[in-house]
């Protein structure tokens, strides 16, 4: 037999060789992104056991196939890529999964899958400066969805030693690929949810649209299509976090729930659950005992209450809302607002008690006119150490009154609230709040490689 005839055997025999492989490892891939598909919840502590377990028995065969006598030299990176594939599907670092994929990418750099999955152990190793690197070299043999949203995630994490305007200048930078990675295919669902991140962290940092959370909203309606990203714990603790600040806080419970469902080992969305929780009740009990203040006081600092206290509220002036100009406000008990919007009006209230929240963010106090009703009021980007105390006369123009209320096996609460993105708006004791007093919100979030 010619060299060429052995040479044409031995490619057909590797072909079949990593064709099997190919479609083995896929397999296993997508038992592990498709496991809530066809397993129930109660099956979330095992998944990862039963994906060890197979990628063993895949990890064995692998093993028994020798490299330097079955497989011809031209298409060993192909080899070594679906080898350190195989022991990367892991949550935690293999060092195997690195030796075999550093070996794959130096004897084919052009090869963008194995640049992806060597970002990813590196990323799983917390070797972020290699990670970004091998991203960054995957993209430049291809654009790939892959690529780009690893490095918008990547971009957020190492982006908050930086002083403001870099950080939003890479934020942004950090949505387009984001976007990008969508276009190269809608359908992708992981795409979609990392765009979502994406927005809900431009939405606290950059600029506090409502538009902006819109958008984020709908990417994760988007991600939640795709059976894959449907089942990861992230989409919903992050749909949670944005719930929670949209205030819709039963539904920011039942996603931090359902989170900690699909991965009881992660603590976060366990540890959201219960401060939001303890928030609710702390919040609900404040309102409903009037800050447990004596009657005598109560009724002290209601009839305390001056007009005066209106300052640049007070009747006859005029304002400008967003692009409304000239508005007049008029004078309004708390029992007379109603839910939603309520223009044209200002509140003024005695405070009566606040709320600690870990966070400081949104800095939460109820307060009492004198129609003796209590409502919670939540200010957000007011800087830390800021707010007002028992006592203070506080003016809210224009407030907006949600009403709260669920009962179920987590929490029960039923109050009011009014809310207000800028404090700047508010009057407390008469005069304006500080600009120095306003700060921007920030948030933490977790991604899971997949």
């Amino acid at each position: 037999m010619s060299a060429d005839s052995d040479e044409k055997v031995a490619i057909e025999n590797a072909t079949k060789i990593i064709d099997r492989l190919t479609k083995e490892i896929e397999a296993l891939y997508k038992f592990r992104d498709l496991f809530f598909e066809n397993h129930p919840l109660e099956m979330a502590t095992q998944r990862n056991i039963i994906v060890e377990d197979r990628k063993k028995l895949l990890v064995e065969k692998c093993e028994t196939i020798d490299v330097d006598t079955q497989i011809p030299f031209s298409m060993r990176a192909q080899f070594l890529y679906l080898k350190g594939r195989c022991y990367n599907i892991g949550p935690a670092y293999e060092g195997k999964a690195l030796q075999y994929l550093s070996k794959a990418v130096k004897l084919n750099p052009s090869l963008t899958a194995a640049w992806n999955e060597l970002g990813e152990c590196y990323w799983k190793n917390m070797n972020m400066k290699d990670a970004k690197a091998s991203f960054e070299g995957a993209l430049k043999n291809q654009r790939n969805r892959l690529s780009l949203r690893c490095l918008s995630v990547i971009i957020r994490q190492q982006n908050n030693d930086r002083i403001h305007h870099e950080r939003v200048a890479l934020l942004l930078n950090s949505v387009e690929m984001a976007k990008e990675a969508v276009a190269l295919d809608i359908k992708d669902g992981m795409s979609w949810m990392v765009l979502g991140n994406a927005y809900l962290c431009q939405f606290f940092t950059v600029a506090q649209d409502p538009n902006t959370l819109k958008l984020c909203m709908s990417a994760y309606k988007q991600a939640w299509l795709d059976p894959v990203a449907r089942g990861q714990p992230d989409l919903y603790f992050n749909k949670g976090v944005a719930l929670k600040y949209e205030e819709i806080y039963d539904e920011a419970l039942q996603n931090f729930v359902h989170a900690t469902r699909l991965d009881p080992l992660w603590v976060q969305p366990q540890a959201d659950c219960e401060k939001l929780t303890n928030y609710l009740k702390d919040t609900n009990e404040l309102v409903h005992t009037r800050g447990k203040l004596k009657a005598k006081r109560l009724a002290h600092l209601v009839r305390s209450i001056d007009k005066k206290m209106l300052g640049v509220y007070s009747e006859g002036t005029f304002h400008t809302f967003g692009t409304r100009r000239d508005v007049t406000l008029t004078l309004c008990r708390l029992d007379e607002l109603i839910a939603g919007e309520n223009r044209g009006k200002v509140v003024l209230a005695r405070v009566v008690g606040s709320i600690h929240n870990e966070n400081s963010v949104p800095f939460t106090f109820a307060i009492v006119d004198e129609s003796y009703m209590c409502v919670c009021v939540t200010v957000y980007n007011w800087a830390d150490g800021r707010g007002a105390i028992i006592g203070d006369c506080v003016a809210i123009p224009e407030p907006y009154l949600t009403v709260h209320k669920h009962e179920s096996d987590l929490t029960t609460y039923d109050f009011k609230s009014l809310r207000l993105n800028n404090p700047l708006l508010l009057l407390v004791n008469g005069k304006r709040v500080d600009k120095n007093q306003f700060a921007s919100t920030c948030i933490t979030t977790k991604i899971e490689i997949q």
